[in-house]
Parts: structure tokens; C-alpha cells; sequence
């Protein structure tokens, strides 16, 4: 019988050096069911062959547009009806957002035994409900896009300079992630701009339904269902839905948000330049700006806004409970 279900990408880029351990890991294993995708455009026929094993833990191993497709496929694909399996992440992409929030850091190696072990068990006390982020860009003819954490205004800026300047130096994650924090300070500080060259940003026009429109010029823009954000937790009772917060261009407003994020205040007090909100259908619009959905890049131009829409709930493994 099969325990746990494990779709691995091999040409992620974490995968390069773990993939041989985790693969000697699943030989010595009956219960689990390992399957490789060498194209994004092969999951969906990888999670029908997994849903007619029936696992009772599906795992994703690979890098952030590993995670977003089969979210996506998983979501929209219907290939376990209305009964997903418990869905768990590998801490083995450049971020890790979704795996830390489920409580997985570390080895990937280690989080994958640690799965097997509870799938041998009792379940309940360990699976969470997340909802998620459904993407849908103009008009919404085209399918949406489905993930857990966006980022915006000069995160995506910040993402994607590291991403291109950044990560080919082959510096680790944790170092490449905090050179990049100094990237999108450095920008705010008038005499320092030119330190780093991000590019020109414009203001973003933000709606949440019920709560009308707001015209902000923002340093940072995070949208999440994940109960972790980048810097730490968001008090809010943990009620569904969208999580927005917005920062101002403001060196002081950022740094308002980092500490009461670090401190776990965030969302205690009312803090100028910091606006947090919540809604079930977000759009955003703007001259041209970018944001980034679990790694993919997405534009909101004139006439073309982007629209965020909250999803029923899916179950998760937690390794934190």
C-alpha cells in the first residue's frame, strides 16, 4: 500500500545534489510511490497516475514552479475529486516560504523521513487547512494561476534582481536573500539609491471588493494564505482569505513592518505607512508593474490589471504540529 506520494522535479536546482539520497531513500521503501518529471508539462499526467494510488500524503520535491504547477494542476485538474490527499513540500526551493510554513527547514532528506513516519500514523493532528491564491491577468479567459505567496512593488523588484544578480554568483540562499533585503533598503535612502539599480517603479492602483481603491506608492506588497510571512508572523486571530500588506515607499515604514513582523505584532496596532487587509477578490492595477507568484513573474499594465481571487481551503501536512 502506499503511504506517501512523491513528485520530484529532477532539474530543480536543489534537487542536483539531494535527488540521489532521496532516491536511494524511496528504493529501500514499498509505501512510497516516487515519481520524477523531467517538464512542468508532465504533472498532470504524474497526479493522475499518483491519485489511482490513492497515497495518503502527497509530496512536492523541487523548486518554486515545481510547487506552483502542481498546485495549479492539483487545484484545477480535480484528479482526487473533492478529497485531496494531505499535501506536504520539501524545503528544497530558493525561498522555502511554503515549506517553512508548514514547518519543514532544514534537509530535505530529513523533512521526507519525517513525513513517511506520520503517514505511518494517525494523521489528524498533523493536517492544516490553507487556502490559496487563484491568478488571473486581464480579461481572466485564460485559466488562472494558483499559489500561496505574491509579492509586489519593490519585492518583486528585489526577486527578481536577485534572481539576476544574485543567485549566479553561487553565494547560499541565506546570504543571496539578505544582500537582497539591502537591495530594496538601499532604494528607499535618498544618496544611497545608487547603490543598486532597480527598476523605475510606478504606482499601483490596489481594490479590495467591499473596501474600495486605494493609489499607493509602494516600497513592499505581499498577498498571502500562508500564516508565515517573510520576516515572521501576522496576528489576525488566523481568519481565511487574503492576507494584503502594503508598505509604503518609506525607509521608516519598512522598518516599522520588519520589527512588529519579527516581534509577532504585526497587525496589533495600527502603524503608519503599513496597511493590512484582508478580502477574497484583490485587483491590481498599474502602468506596468511586476509581481511575483511563487517564483513566476506576472505584469499588470494599463487595461490589463491583475485579479487575485481566495479558493476553498486544501489540507496540508504540517511537521510543526
Amino acid at each position: 500500500m502506499v503511504s506517501v506520494a512523491l513528485l520530484s522535479n529532477p532539474k530543480s536546482t536543489g534537487n542536483r545534489e539531494i535527488l540521489p539520497k532521496i532516491k536511494a531513500f524511496c528504493d529501500l521503501r514499498d509505501d512510497i510511490m516516487h515519481c520524477e518529471v523531467d517538464r512542468i508539462d508532465q504533472i498532470g499526467d504524474a497526479l493522475r497516475a499518483i491519485a489511482a494510488a490513492n497515497p495518503r500524503v502527497l509530496v512536492i520535491n523541487g523548486g518554486d514552479g515545481t510547487v506552483q504547477t502542481t498546485l495549479t494542476e492539483l487545484y484545477l485538474g480535480h484528479y482526487f475529486g473533492d478529497a485531496p490527499p494531505p499535501l506536504a513540500v520539501l524545503p528544497n526551493g530558493k525561498t522555502n516560504l511554503i515549506a517553512l510554513d508548514l514547518g519543514a527547514d532544514g534537509d530535505p532528506l530529513a523533512a521526507l523521513e519525517r513525513i513517511v513516519e506520520l503517514a505511518s500514523g494517525d494523521l489528524a493532528g498533523h493536517v492544516v487547512e490553507r487556502g490559496l491564491i487563484a491568478l488571473s491577468e486581464g480579461d481572466g479567459a485564460v485559466r488562472p494561476v494558483i499559489g500561496m505567496f505574491l509579492g509586489g512593488a519593490g519585492l518583486a523588484d528585489t526577486i527578481l534582481y536577485c534572481r539576476h544578480k544574485i543567485y549566479p554568483l553561487g553565494l547560499p540562499n541565506a546570504i543571496s536573500h539578505i544582500l537582497a533585503a539591502f537591495a530594496i533598503l538601499f532604494s528607499l535612502i535618498p544618496g544611497l539609491k545608487g547603490l543598486v539599480t532597480l527598476p523605475r517603479r510606478h504606482p499601483m492602483r490596489i481594490s479590495l471588493i467591499r473596501e474600495g481603491q486605494v493609489n499607493l506608492q509602494l516600497a513592499l506588497l505581499i498577498v498571502t494564505t500562508l500564516e508565515k510571512l517573510l520576516f515572521g508572523g501576522w496576528s489576525d486571530g488566523g481568519l481565511r482569505g487574503l492576507k494584503l500588506m502594503a508598505v509604503d515607499s518609506s525607509p521608516m515604514a519598512l522598518l516599522r513592518a520588519v520589527r512588529a513582523s519579527l516581534a509577532g505584532r504585526l497587525g496589533e496596532k495600527v502603524l503608519t505607512g503599513v496597511h493590512l487587509e484582508r478580502g477574497d477578490l484583490i485587483r491590481i492595477e498599474s502602468e506596468r508593474s511586476s509581481v511575483i507568484l511563487d517564483g513566476e513573474e506576472f505584469t499588470a499594465q494599463t487595461g490589463r490589471p491583475i485579479v487575485l481571487r481566495s479558493t476553498l481551503p486544501i489540507p496540508f501536512l504540517s511537521l510543526a504540529t
